[in-house]
């Protein structure tokens, strides 16, 4: 076998070409999805391994290396579904939904929708379905109040990827720190810098514009209450349920290990189910594994409902699989190297290289419309580029969060972007320029890699030498 060599950069860009003209054909027309554009982002980076001198078994070690690598958040996928499942059926999800919506007033309309889907989302750990129930009755109300639609669309969605960014329920959240070798809950808490501020400003942002957008008058709830006479009519809705919310959090804090603390919190869903639902603990355990369904008759409670279970996870972990299968093949062929060392080999600043984090991920956001691979390319990418420079890599994970979590709806024909245009009947350009968070969040990011606040920093006694990650 010839010695391996690192491809041409203009070589090494015909896997990612060959993932973009797939992915954009699969959000545009096909609906396939993602995974079989990744599989030929694959097949292609196969091919340039074996022109460059690799072998298939040393390829295929390093997609397997590559997959390994996210098996503790796949682990992690799991048990979310789990704790989905239970929260639901044990009445957890549908309080905090009830008592949230119960927060609407004309004058604050605008940065209530934001706020009360942020939280939404920050329990469900899910953005899409944060959008297509609780989102939808903020349209219907602001519609009624005769507030623009698309700046009603900004706030929801602007709350909606606070959760999805934010949440340890969440897939991206746990995607991005496996990526660099970090902690779920340490890449949480160090994410508390750009996304707290970034709600912040993004409500605050909300309230002034609604100051001068809203007509003002009585809001119409009807589709508030369609929903929480749904919710009520299913489960007993009562505030001692927050105490699991509230031991969840505390469980956090206490930093117990991630997989652990996420069992624990699932029972602890699924013990509200039987003391306080009455649910049968068979019943109960199906709902782990399978998830809830919801049959009042009612879509947008049904819709709001049916959800979770271990078995709901398995596309993502699919997704996931395929994605880190990638990024190892493309990091051992040299793609990755090809085409990041001539962006980061004349960095010497810190704030250059989250910039040049930020613009990486916003490249992969565009060009393939894909959150996972914005998180997951530059993340294993660069994460070499921290390590040498000093840098903790929960900074990179912060980074790759900002721009390819939240930064990604920024993408007309990115796979959000559309979701919430077919959910909200809007053209992506409608409510893109009013997604305040996904412009908010990034920038924070390369204001505090240019005056280092909040950058975390590793001693070179913190860099293993036999970890190949740097």
């Amino acid at each position: 076998m010839p010695v391996p060599r690192d491809p041409h950069p203009l070589v090494a860009l015909l896997p990612l070409l060959a993932l973009i003209a797939l992915a954009s054909a699969s959000t545009l027309s096909w609906k396939i999805g993602m995974i079989l554009p990744i599989v030929a982002g694959i097949v292609v980076a196969a091919v340039i391994g074996r022109l460059t001198g690799h072998s298939w078994k040393d390829m295929e070690a390093a997609m397997t290396d590559g997959v390994s690598r996210a098996m503790p958040a796949v682990f992690i996928l799991l048990i979310i579904g789990m704790i989905i499942g239970t929260w639901i059926s044990g009445g957890v999800i549908p309080t905090l939904i009830h008592y949230g919506l119960e927060f609407i007033n004309p004058t604050f309309f605008l940065p209530m929708a934001c706020l009360v889907t942020a939280f939404i989302s920050l329990v469900l750990g899910s953005s899409f379905t944060s959008i297509a129930t609780v989102g939808l009755a903020f349209m219907a109300i602001g519609g009624g109040m005769g507030v623009p639609l698309p700046i009603v669309a900004g706030a929801v969605i602007s709350g909606a990827f606070f959760g999805d960014k934010l949440s340890p329920l969440s897939d991206t959240t746990n995607v991005a720190p496996a990526m660099v070798g970090e902690g779920l809950f340490d890449h949480i808490r160090h994410m508390l810098w750009d996304t707290i501020p970034g709600l912040v400003l993004s409500a605050g942002l909300f309230w002034f514009i609604g100051l001068r957008v809203s007509p003002g008058g009585d809001v119409d709830t009807a589709a508030r209450d369609t929903i929480q006479a749904g919710l009520s009519g299913q489960f007993t809705i009562h505030p001692a349920l927050l105490l699991v919310v509230l031991a969840t959090l505390v469980i956090i804090a206490l930093r117990v290990p991630a997989i652990p603390a996420l069992v624990l919190v699932a029972a602890l869903g699924g013990l509200s189910g039987v003391l306080v639902q009455g649910r049968p603990v068979g019943a109960v355990l199906k709902d782990a594994t399978t998830g809830y369904t919801s049959a009042t008759g009612q879509e947008s409670v049904d819709s709001l409902l049916t959800n979770g279970g271990v078995a709901s996870m398995f596309m993502t972990i699919g997704l996931v699989i395929v994605a880190t299968a990638l990024g190892g093949l493309l990091e051992r062929t040299g793609v990755f190297r090809a085409l990041i060392d001539p962006l980061v080999r004349r960095i010497r600043r810190t704030g250059s290289l989250i910039a040049a984090t930020v613009m990486a991920s916003f490249l992969v956001g565009f060009s393939t419309g894909a959150q996972f691979l914005a998180v997951i390319l530059p993340a294993r990418g660069m994460v070499d580029a921290y390590r040498r420079m000093g840098l903790s890599p929960l900074n990179l994970s912060r980074a790759v969060e900002a721009a390819g979590t939240v930064g990604i709806n920024l993408v007309p024909w990115g796979v959000p972007a559309v979701f919430a245009a077919g959910v909200f009947g809007l053209e992506p350009m409608e409510f893109i320029p009013w997604i305040l968070f996904a412009f908010i969040v990034p920038a924070l990011n390369v204001l505090y890699g240019y005056t280092g606040l909040s950058i975390k920093r590793i001693t070179p006694a913190e860099v293993d030498p036999e970890d190949p990650r740097g």
